[in-house]
């Protein structure tokens, strides 16, 4: 895919970096549009920390060494909690933080304030990751990956006159998010093991929100097999639906490229 992009001309293009306990990838693009695009994921190793894996990939990878226009870092992690914005404080960040997830020793809290729905995103990333990434991306931006999720999609739930429940798979854990028409209802990130744990969690989070099988959504993303959850969960939901990235994201390059994370995508979307 490195032919897509002219990497001499890296001042020109945003560079996104994500992040996450199943594996690290990154994406090269123009923010002004076109075809130049490049995608690249990175794998890692497991029994090593976030910090050893990131030092790794910082070291390893020739692309991130080069200029550009803009860096963007993102985050997949469980460890993040969302907070109306009339009641978020920059001082009360930790304390807001810590009431809704155990404390850690060594993290530092970040904050994404979303504009679409009114929220602030909390979350966490240990100390020394922080220190790696900020010392080689001093003007980066950090998100959770959760955040231009819940961007694109608040917009995206307006459509229609019911509720939707947005489930993204992932190897080792689904994000849930709940919207009534543009308004949050739940966020959150639950690990998983298997395809009867995805289940679970969205068709207990269905009956919490007391949604109608009739009449609301679920909709599915993410990089594993959806098929195979639709005829799971089709006896229990009668709308669900699978997102297809190439009608989603208007034919887009990012769009075509499989195996790129949907948070990923939603943030060059939102951008």
């Amino acid at each position: 895919m490195t032919e897509r992009i002219d990497l001499s001309k890296s001042d020109q293009y945003t560079l996104s970096i994500r992040l996450s306990a199943d594996g690290f990838s990154f994406s090269i693009y123009n923010p002004l549009g076109g075809s130049d695009f490049y995608f690249q994921p990175y794998p890692i190793h497991t029994q090593h920390s976030l910090a050893a894996n990131v030092k790794s990939f910082l070291a390893e990878t020739e692309e991130l060494s080069l200029p550009y226009r803009q860096i963007n870092l993102l985050i997949h992690s469980s460890r993040y909690t969302p907070v109306p914005l009339e009641l978020y404080e920059d001082e009360q960040m930790d304390t807001l933080f810590y009431q809704n997830l155990p404390k850690q020793n060594n993290e530092v809290i970040l904050c994404n304030i979303l504009g679409r729905s009114n929220s602030v995103v909390l979350f966490s990333l240990d100390k020394l990751t922080h220190v790696f990434l900020s010392e080689k991306f001093p003007e980066a931006r950090f998100f959770a990956a959760v955040s231009p999720q819940i961007e694109y999609l608040t917009a995206r739930s307006k459509q229609g006159n019911n509720r939707k429940l947005f489930a993204n798979l992932h190897p080792t854990s689904i994000d849930l998010l709940a919207f009534d028409k543009g308004k949050p209802l739940l966020l959150n990130t639950y690990s998983i093991r298997e395809a009867t744990d995805q289940c679970y969690y969205i068709l207990n989070v269905w009956k919490e929100l007391g949604y109608d099988q009739e009449r609301d959504e679920l909709h599915l993303t993410g990089n594993l097999p959806k098929k195979e959850l639709q005829h799971m969960l089709q006896p229990y939901l009668r709308h669900i639906y699978i997102i297809n990235p190439q009608a989603e994201f208007n034919d887009s390059e990012a769009s075509r490229i499989e195996e790129i994370p949907f948070d990923m995508q939603s943030l060059i979307s939102c951008e």
